[in-house]
């Protein structure tokens, strides 16, 4: 697998709102899989330890995923796609209707290069899973939840695609250089944990764990997110007097970091200190 490798000529974000712009500087991409089962106690995601003294995210506990290797790009994924979508910077956008401030238009560059990116990127979270885990997990399960792009300052910066699906049945057996150690958890029981300390997670990863709480099956994950649709986090990094902060479209500071103490909007990840804490405006 290829995990921070820069894959070609993809296309970048604008600096400005995140969305995907042809012809820009090249980008690596990636894919994530989170992978859910039922349990007695509700459901349960399947998240692995990296090593902890090397390679990206070293002592993380992840989803499974890497990047985009070249054989995962085929020559007709280039055609450009038909039909019509929905364009949006750095918000959600619900299945089967038009939020405020969007319209709905025949597809335009932005988004067909992102429909191109994940043909690749689909085919890239397939492999990784099989690699990593030893799972076969059906590509036409996969469930397209978000887009994450890091901030500008990352030193390895990989636009990552993150799908949803349910786990197939089988036993775990891990690619030891990829991970040590690997869990089934609640949702709720990882981000304790994480909140005492007892394992390390990323902001994308604590963001998504925070939005599979509550849910009683995978049917209703496997729902909600299908009628949620996708999520862009173009993600900006800033500071409080309470350390660093993560930042997202629709936050009053994401575009201007002088409002960060002001009231008005919120869409942040504060990460300075245990526990974590997120704030999202309805």
């Amino acid at each position: 697998m290829t995990r921070d490798v820069e894959t070609g000529p993809v296309p970048s974000e604008d600096a400005a709102s995140g969305a995907v712009q042809a012809g820009a500087v090249p980008l690596g991409v990636a894919a994530t899989v989170v992978l859910l089962r039922d349990s007695a106690e509700g459901p349960e995601v399947l998240l692995l330890e990296r090593p902890r003294h090397r390679g990206s995210f070293a002592g993380a506990w992840v989803f499974p995923g890497g990047g985009v290797d070249p054989d995962d790009r085929l020559p007709t994924d280039a055609a450009a796609p038909g039909g019509t979508g929905l364009v949006a910077s750095a918000t959600v956008v619900p299945i089967g209707s038009v939020p405020t401030g969007l319209t709905r238009c025949p597809l335009d560059a932005a988004a067909a290069a992102e429909a191109v990116e994940q043909r690749a990127a689909r085919r890239a979270a397939v492999r990784e899973v099989r690699e990593e885990t030893g799972l076969e997990v059906d590509p036409t399960a996969l469930l397209a939840t978000a887009l994450w792009i890091p901030p500008a300052s990352a030193p390895k910066r990989m636009r990552t695609w993150f799908y949803l699906a349910a786990a197939p049945t089988g036993p775990i057996t891990l690619a030891e250089d990829e991970a040590i150690d690997y869990a089934w958890l609640r949702p709720e029981v990882a981000l304790e944990r994480h909140a005492s300390a007892a394992l390390t997670l990323v902001g994308p990863t604590w963001v998504t764990l925070h939005g599979l709480q509550g849910h009683g099956s995978v049917a209703e994950i496997v729902e909600h997110f299908t009628q949620r649709g996708l999520a862009h986090y173009a993600t900006r990094l800033g500071v409080t007097g309470r350390g660093p902060v993560l930042f997202w479209a629709g936050d009053a500071a994401y575009d201007d970091h002088a409002l960060v103490e002001q009231s008005g909007g919120r869409h942040r990840l504060e990460i300075g200190q245990l526990p974590w804490a997120y704030s999202l405006s309805d």
